[in-house]
């Protein structure tokens, strides 16, 4: 019982760190994003 607890919490610290991961690179594409978009703007 206590190595499917065990495998259940890896589990999950996993996927949190993942979707923490997932939701700074999405963060950091948009910001990105915005700078190249606020380059163009100045450029006109």
């Amino acid at each position: 019982m206590s190595r499917y607890l065990a495998l259940a919490l890896a589990l999950f610290a996993v996927t949190l760190a993942a979707c923490n991961t997932i939701a700074g690179a999405g963060q950091d594409i948009s910001k990105g994003g915005q700078a190249i978009t606020n380059t163009a703007d100045k450029v006109k």
